[in-house]
């Protein structure tokens, strides 16, 4: 049948659009982010709450469950928002009423939750059907005057309901809760803050409109988190991501030293960051116990009831506190960084990052606007109310003809409309006066009630036209706000700056040191033997493998390996396998690809100088403290597809270079650059091949050769090959080794 002859039955046929692909998935893409960055991931810098945020306080309002009302349960609460506002998952739902809920998770908790909600162990809520809610006080102020046209309203998805676009918001929820989301290629996290501060810099910015960060950061100092801990972020830094909306917070658990019997003392943690499950830090500590890579700690113990006390007991008396806490700083959760992106929806429902400023300055904005709409809303009532009491006050003073009119004509409105020149709505207010309001103090009180009203009315109107008044007055709401909220102003995070304490030095104090011999295979398989080894030839390998590196060293000693692709990686020596079996694989220890072999290995010595080199002929100086990284990935330090050199500089001062093509050249060491990272200069050229080896020498001690066989050769006219580098050099004379060259490999 033809795509446009209509079926036998008379219904319409399918539509079938042709587009390109391309074009239609970018489109319904597009769609798909739009909607998540707007209705799911980013708060509104207005009310600072997400869209099912709103609807679940919203629908707890509707369904009068005040501070002061009876709990209901929490079932009933998800059923609500999810039928009428908040078309998705009910475990979604009820996971943002629970977090609302949490006072670890909340600065300002807007959900009075009765029941099990979860604990800072990270153990879940109970089941909805089990827990009972309702709003807080904070929740009200933030929903306070919704019933007056504050906001603006949109129909719910199914279009049966309406729903507020935003809240009136009496407080700066968006800095005090903060608020963390991810969206199609952009992201939020704004760590929560003390609302009594942010009031005082909301009424610092009223009072001067062109206050600075710094002057708002006088009442700001830093975020103020529910779980309290110790921020050590430096001030500068703090400064820069309010000024920016970007940066991050250092955060550290407060702890005490606790003193005990013959000298002997313990940690005792109080407080732990913000967002660190309790139970998951203990397990990581008792971890790095088990690992041996917290040697400073003995033991770890929790001994919280309903307040935090981790108890850290020290590996000896002797250690020093503050060394013990920040080794453990560097290796657990006991200190971590909250990352800060003020990324939030404007009042047009556009993304952007905001800074302080800009952000309180959006709510203030937002608050003058809600006084606004809501004494025009009053102004309406009263206008309402005065044009009804004008009609009973023309009632009261023709009372006999009005009680003549109602009592003897048969149609009394119209015949009151045309009496006294009312209209409609006065003469059906006249028509339901009862008999008993039409006594002498009836008639006071309306004529007290009309001075009143039309006295608030003048008021009003005078406000509303007058800016000055308008910030005036929200900033007499603010202070009545701060007032309200009370205890919840008390700040809860402190300051502090890190103590300057080389935890290392103190971690490598408590290795007992001993002599070591690194031993790595060709294949990849590391271990490290008690002791110095003579003779090689006495160790036994896998079938198939052999020695690849032997490395004399001490359990103290750092061990660089440095790769084919330019990263070095580091291993702690007290950290390697002992020599019993074939060892591990280094492997399962570093990122270290199967294509990727090993140029050198050694032990790091502080400041030496080493010399990279790659098969293109490009080199430079490293300083060895460069190359250190605890990383598994390493640390990329030459930029280059093949490194052939790690030469060690000492006090050398000419570099000797023979490229594939047998040509030797030497150039004094001065003209090498030192570099942390790079590709280097170009120390030979080559028409074809690269760069075969290197060898720094000192010129007094002349340059040497060894063979295959180990065999050491000098080379009294070695200055014969001096050049510039760069250059090409000449052939290597005659009988210059054939492999390497410079040492065996």
């Amino acid at each position: 049948m033809p795509l446009d002859t209509p079926p036998p039955d008379g219904s319409e046929p399918d539509r079938i659009i042709d587009e390109p692909l391309a074009e239609a998935l970018s489109r319904r893409y597009l769609a798909y982010a739009l909607s998540v960055i707007t209705d799911r991931a980013l708060p509104d810098v207005r009310d600072g709450l997400k869209p099912v945020q709103r609807r679940v306080l919203y629908a707890m309002r509707e369904m009068r469950l005040n501070p002061e009302a009876a709990a209901r349960k929490c079932a009933k609460v998800v059923g609500e928002v999810m039928g009428g506002y908040h078309p998705h998952g009910d475990q979604a739902i009820y996971d943002t009423l629970v977090r609302m809920a949490q006072d670890f998770a909340q600065r300002i908790p807007l959900v009075d939750g009765q029941g099990n909600f979860g604990n800072i162990d990270g153990d879940n809520a109970a089941a909805m059907r089990y827990t009972e809610c309702r709003l807080t006080a904070a929740a009200t102020l933030l929903l306070d005057g919704i019933d007056e046209d504050a906001v603006d309203f949109k129909p719910t998805y199914d279009g049966s309901e309406e729903e507020p676009v935003v809240l009136p918001a009496g407080f700066p929820n968006l800095l005090a809760n903060g608020a963390t989301g991810i969206a199609v290629g952009m992201a939020t996290s704004i760590p929560p803050h003390n609302p009594g501060e942010l009031i005082d810099a909301c009424l610092a910015l009223l009072a001067n409109p062109q206050a600075s960060t710094a002057d708002l950061m006088a009442h700001v100092r830093g975020p103020d988190f529910p779980t309290g801990g110790v921020i050590v972020e430096p001030e500068a830094s703090l400064a820069e991501t309010y000024d920016t909306g970007r940066g991050g917070v250092r955060l550290r658990a407060r702890w005490e030293k606790e003193k005990l019997a013959n000298g002997t003392w313990r940690i005792v943690v109080t407080e732990v960051p913000y967002q660190v499950k309790k139970a998951d830090l203990v397990e990581a500590l008792a971890l790095l116990i088990e690992s041996r890579k917290a040697p400073l700690l003995g033991d770890v113990r929790d001994e919280s009831a309903e307040d935090v006390r981790l108890v850290l007991e020290p590996k000896s008396r002797n250690i020093d506190p503050e060394v013990l806490m920040e080794s453990l700083f560097r290796l657990s959760d006991l200190e971590t960084r909250f990352s800060v992106n003020l990324n939030v929806l404007d009042a047009r429902g556009t993304p952007g990052v905001l800074n302080l400023k800009q952000a309180l300055a959006a709510f203030l904005g937002h608050r003058r606007e809600v006084l606004v709409r809501r004494a025009r809303h009053r102004l309406a009532r009263i206008e309402a109310r005065l044009h009804i009491l004008a009609g009973l006050m023309v009632a009261y003073l023709n009372l006999d003809e009005v009680i003549r009119i109602v009592r003897y004509e048969e149609a009394p409105k119209a015949r009151l409309i045309e009496a006294f020149a009312l209209d409609d709505l006065q003469a059906e207010a006249i028509l339901n006066t009862r008999l008993r309001q039409l006594a002498r103090l009836e008639e006071m009180e309306l004529r007290r009630e009309h001075a009143e009203l039309a006295e608030e009315r003048d008021g009003i109107a005078g406000m509303l036209a007058s800016e000055r008044a308008q910030w005036t007055l929200v900033g007499a709401g603010l202070r009545d706000v701060k007032a309200q909220l009370g205890e919840l102003t008390r700040r809860r995070s402190a300051f502090a700056a890190a103590p300057q304490v080389d935890a290392e030095a103190a971690m490598e104090a408590m290795i007992v040191r001993e002599p070591i011999t690194v031993i790595l295979s060709e294949r990849g398989w590391i271990r490290a033997a008690k002791g110095r080894i003579d003779d090689p030839s006495e160790l036994k390998f896998k079938e198939g493998d052999r020695l690849g590196f032997l490395v004399p060293a001490e359990t103290v000693d750092k061990l660089l390996l440095f790769a084919s692709d330019g990263r070095f990686f580091t291993l702690p020596c007290d950290k390697l396998p002992s020599a019993r079996g074939a060892g591990e694989p280094l492997r399962l220890m570093i990122d270290l690809d199967d294509k990727v072999d090993l140029v050198a290995v050694f032990v790091h010595k502080p400041g030496a100088r080493r010399i990279l080199a790659s098969r293109e002929g490009y080199g430079f100086i490293l300083p060895e403290e460069e190359a250190i990284a605890f990383r598994r990935a390493g640390k990329q330090v030459l930029n280059a597809r093949q490194a052939v050199v790690c030469e060690p500089l000492g006090e050398a001062d000419q570099l000797a270079v023979i490229g594939d093509n047998g040509k030797l050249l030497i150039f004094p060491v001065a003209e090498l650059p030192e570099m942390p990272r790079g590709k280097g200069v170009k120390l030979q050229a080559y028409r074809e091949g690269g760069l075969r080896d290197a060898h720094a020498f000192q010129a007094e001690a002349g340059l040497t050769t060894v063979d295959a066989s180990g065999r050491t050769r000098t080379w009294p006219d070695w200055r014969d090959w001096l050049g510039r580098r760069a250059g090409a050099g000449k052939l290597a004379p005659k009988g210059w080794p054939g492999h390497r060259g410079f040492r065996p490999r």
